[in-house]
């Protein structure tokens, strides 16, 4: 796959208005399918995007009787998922629920996918953004960013973090940090978050790097320390948690997203109708608490508005990907 950021960054205004006025003539009123629903997620059980998969699927159970299941299309960083839905069935009974480090940085950072983003997978709605955290383990005894770097000056040998996806925000937020700081952090892959937060736990890895959905229980169970959040603001769940900007990097300020995807051949009408239904379980207060809660900032789109966000975030990632000295592979 060939991603050019200038000529997306001069085209998605465009794309974007035209997704707009298809869909806006295009789409008829439909009703949602009434059997089995599957919600793709391309990470296992019991990791961040699974928990807030299945809390907003047993929601929709609830208001439109259909049996609506998680179905975990697990490995390839979340690219396996959406595969599976470039060719799933586009009646409106497969739909994926997935975050930016799956999609836009699995664009930019993969030479060939067996599938194209933008071509083949149809935008539905923003669940809403994510930041991407750095964390040390407890065992090292530091609380913050300034004893971070102290502590390294005195083990130099140990200047690495774990990141839970290799080529996405959660590898190239630690190299930036590192360049930033003036000490060069060597990233260890890691398959997902469930095993890095076990070594920073026992103490086997000193730091890492993750979504702040996917860690921040763990810090509040004290198995591990956020440090630094990306996010241009506080989190509204964890208000405590310092931004990299107010530490004095605000060059490195950002986020992800996650959000919904169809079929790319789903009817205008069908997404249209899935919008509707997934911004109103997600609008819900209860529901926006308990996302909130586990990290996720909530913000609803139409498909348009979504489609246009995905295509800024491609152009920015791309200089991203290259200020952290990262080659698509």
């Amino acid at each position: 796959m060939n991603f050019d950021p200038s000529r997306r960054k001069a085209l998605y205004w465009a794309g974007g208005a035209a997704a707009a006025a298809t869909i806006g003539s295009a789409a008829q009123a439909q009703s949602l399918p009434t059997g089995t629903i599957r919600m793709l997620v391309g990470y296992p059980a019991g990791g961040g995007t699974d928990v807030m998969g299945r809390i907003i699927a047993d929601k929709l159970k609830e208001r439109i009787g259909a049996n609506v299941i998680v179905e975990n299309r697990a490995g390839a960083s979340g690219t396996l998922a959406c595969d599976a839905l470039r060719t799933a069935p586009a009646d409106g009974t497969v739909i994926m629920y997935a975050p930016s480090a799956a999609t836009v940085a699995q664009t930019v950072t993969k030479k060939v996918l067996p599938y194209d983003l933008e071509k083949d997978l149809a935008t539905i709605t923003l669940a809403g953004t994510v930041s991407t955290v750095f964390v040390v383990s407890p065992t090292i005894g530091v609380r913050n960013l300034p004893e971070y770097i102290d502590w390294l000056k005195k083990n130099p040998r140990k200047a690495s973090f774990g990141s839970t996806a290799m080529g996405s925000s959660t590898h190239f937020f630690g190299v930036e940090i590192g360049q930033a700081i003036g000490i060069p952090l060597e990233p260890v892959a890691y398959k997902g978050a469930a095993p890095l937060i076990a070594d920073l736990s026992a103490g086997h890895a000193p730091a890492g790097c993750g979504g702040l959905t996917d860690f921040l229980t763990h810090h509040r169970g004290e198995k591990l320390r956020i440090i630094a959040i990306s996010s241009p603001k506080r989190a509204t769940g964890a208000p405590d948690l310092p931004t990299i900007a107010e530490l004095g990097y605000p060059k490195l300020a950002s986020d992800g997203f996650y959000g919904f995807y169809a079929s790319a051949k789903m009817n205008p009408g069908m997404i249209n109708a899935w919008n509707k239904e997934l911004r109103t379980v997600l609008e819900l207060p209860e529901m926006r608490q308990r996302l909130v809660g586990l990290g996720l900032e909530v913000q609803t789109s139409t498909p348009a508005e979504f489609a246009a966000r995905q295509s800024r975030d491609l152009v920015s990632f791309a200089a991203s990907m290259k200020a952290a000295g990262f080659q698509p592979e």
